[in-house]
């Protein structure tokens, strides 16, 4: 009786040990939940306020040696904790961040372990490694399982082939494809971030962040289902030189495997940013917080502000005595335009530079770069480059030495049009090696930001996004970019600053729109283009178009110069996605707000965020005849009523923005 006594007493222990285990976390107010589970395989599960906003989804990474972290984890250690911390951000949207999340730090045997953490805006996840030496990563599983085919709204990879490693060159910019999850294209990849609509409206938004040494993060409905996966490409092997003017590293042969990095270090975070009304999502700080702190002790030296750009108006220059182009004269006019109107950079385009050499120290003739960078530096305007990736890459440290030495401030870096492991660490390195020179960094070509920002402060501003460019050569039928324009706060601008270059001051209805890439213009309204100046995040911030244009529209350029483009306080007063958004922004003492709509005319009541006091309204509206004319504007001042309401009519395209200032009351004699 006592060996039967004993042998069932060993069952019980057996089977108590077998029982998956369930480790929980919720956010600070109690809205977010999530369950990880430790079974045969390792899952997690989010709910916002009761609903299911992520169905048991399964994480894991494989290694080069087979080893599979998340698959029958043993789990030795489960600790839960606390932060509660302001950071700096000195080139944001605030001037400090606030980051108080709950966390649970999860250690499995193996030299692995996972850590999550639960704002009351988002939950995210990480493998950690605490393994000695390098290690391969040959997969990793990124599941987000959802409760039902509901709806997403997604940006697929402009396609360039009918296979998966064709899409993975690519250059993160295009239009947003909405409908249920079961209708998404099986064969095409989305990349981040993208949204799901829970069933009673909450906004699933997903993204990464920290993405440093390891490929970006694609997702994948292959089977029509409710799921998404995440893909990753695979490291390359072989890259040659190639692609647009010889300026792109084209991958010719991949590895099996999507990594190799040291064994002691943190995975990029998988976040959920979770949203119960959509202007959450236009103000939302989920992705700077989880990124790497700043690198660089001094961040003095970097100076955000605005660029009068070359390019996008096609040297658009007239009136003068010499012709307009790739040349000294062109650029001095440029200079003299940022001058005056205290512009703090001109950008010098493609061109400036030998096409097709891959060589960045060979500068076309009609160019003399030490006089306009002298010239520049006489006038306080400073000078920044265009670079094609592979010519920065091929010499980068004497690159950077190099004109560095000559004055000039920053680089604008493009046609990096990948993300895997190798374009990643290309990144970091031009962050650091342009740091360590004291120069700024705009990448074009490039994957959505995940916090580089906040870890090398000088990389200002990032594409990603399907800016003004497009209006050059695409049509509104084709890509309705005013109706893009009110999704992007939403996602795109989720994940961090965006160069979409507007300040268009040629405007068009839908009817009188036509691409042109001589004398572009912009779909809706001018007042929509000024709002871009406040709604849009861009510590960088181009104006488009020529300075002509500019000198012949003093009162809208007066406001646009007017626009910080680094803010103390944000507040997202209003928005729906896909159909109208409104922004107020605080540098000092003055508020800016912006708004815009879709192609339907709206009127909109604004609450502004202000204190008691009274104050004056600079108003750019659009005007009576907007919806016909779309340069239509008008300008007003006026006292705000002591509800501090704002009430604005947009036209169809339109949109509308404001400088108010309090008015201080003057003491009685």
């Amino acid at each position: 009786m006592k060996n039967i006594l004993t042998a069932a007493a060993l069952l019980s222990i057996a089977a108590l040990a077998a029982a998956p285990r369930t480790c929980n976390l919720a956010s600070p107010d109690g809205r977010l939940s999530v369950v990880v589970t430790c079974d045969k395989t390792l899952t997690w599960q989010v709910s916002v306020a009761g609903e299911t906003a992520l169905e048991t989804s399964p994480l894991s990474m494989t290694l080069g040696d087979g080893t599979v972290w998340g698959a029958n984890p043993q789990l030795s250690k489960a600790s839960t904790g606390k932060i509660d911390r302001s950071v700096p951000s000195p080139f944001y949207k605030r001037a400090q961040v606030t980051d108080r999340c709950n966390t649970l730090t999860l250690t499995f045997k193996g030299g692995y372990g996972v850590e999550l953490r639960a704002w009351d805006d988002a939950v995210a996840y990480r493998f950690v490694s605490t393994l000695k030496g390098n290690i391969t990563v040959a997969a990793e599983q990124a599941e987000f399982n959802f409760a039902g085919d509901l709806e997403a709204t997604v940006p697929y990879v402009y396609r360039k082939g009918n296979s998966i490693e064709s899409q993975f060159f690519n250059s993160f910019e295009n239009h947003y494809t909405r409908g249920p999850l079961s209708k998404l294209d099986r064969e095409r990849l989305i990349f981040l971030p993208a949204i799901v609509t829970l069933a009673s409206g909450c906004r699933v938004c997903i993204t990464e962040a920290d993405l440093e040494s390891y490929p970006g993060m694609y997702l994948l409905n292959s089977d029509g289902g409710n799921a998404l996966r995440g893909v990753f490409a695979p490291c390359p092997k072989k890259t040659v030189v190639g692609g647009y003017n010889r300026l792109q590293g084209v991958v010719e042969e991949r590895e099996n495997y999507i990594a190799k990095v040291s064994g002691n270090r943190a995975f990029p975070w998988r976040a959920m940013i979770i949203a119960e009304n959509d202007k959450q999502l236009a103000d939302n700080d989920a992705v700077y917080r989880m990124a790497s702190p700043s690198r660089l002790a001094d961040v003095s030296w970097i100076r955000p502000g605005k660029v009068a750009w070359d390019w996008w108006n096609d040297w658009g220059i007239y009136g003068v005595d010499f012709k307009a182009g790739v040349n000294t004269a062109t650029y001095k006019y440029y200079i003299d335009f940022a001058a005056e109107r205290g512009v703090e950079y001109v950008i010098l385009d493609e061109g400036w530079s030998v096409r097709g050499a891959t060589d960045l120290m060979r500068v076309v003739p009609e160019i003399d770069l030490p006089e306009i960078v002298r010239y520049g530096r006489e006038k306080g305007v400073g000078i920044i480059l265009w670079a094609g990736c592979a010519a920065f890459d091929k010499d980068m440290e004497n690159v950077c030495r190099h004109f560095a030495d000559m004055g000039v401030k920053g680089f604008k870096v493009d046609f990096m049009d990948r993300d895997d492991q190798q374009m990643v660490d290309f990144i970091y390195k031009a962050a650091s090696t342009a740091a360590r020179y004291r120069l700024l960094l705009d990448f074009h070509g490039m994957y959505k930001p995940t916090g580089l920002q906040r870890t090398w402060p000088n990389v200002i501003n990032f594409e990603g996004v399907a800016g003004c460019e497009q209006n050059k050569w695409t049509p509104v039928d084709r890509a309705d970019q005013v109706v893009y324009d009110v999704l992007i706060p939403f996602i795109r601008m989720v994940a961090g600053p965006m160069d979409y270059t507007q300040g268009a001051m040629l405007n068009a209805t839908r009817s009188s729109f036509r691409p042109s890439r001589s004398e572009p213009m912009s779909p809706g309204t001018r007042c929509r283009q000024l709002a871009m100046y406040v709604i849009f995040e861009s510590p960088l911030n181009m104006m488009c178009d020529s300075p002509v244009k500019y000198r012949s529209e003093e009162e809208c350029t007066r406001l646009i110069t007017s626009f910080p483009t680094v803010w103390d306080e944000t507040v997202a007063l209003d928005g729906r996605m896909g159909e109208y958004v409104a922004l107020a922004r605080r540098k000092g003492d003055v508020w800016y707000v912006g708004a815009m709509t879709d192609w339907k005319a709206r009127t909109m009541t604004l609450e502004l965020p202000l204190p008691e006091g009274r104050y004056e309204v600079e108003l750019f509206r659009d005007g009576a005849n907007a919806a016909k004319y779309a340069q239509d504007y008008k300008r007003e001042v006026f006292t705000l009523a002591p509800d501090r309401q704002l009430r604005v009519e947009m036209a169809p395209g339109g949109g509308f923005a404001a400088v108010v200032r309090e008015v201080k009351q003057t003491e009685k004699q």
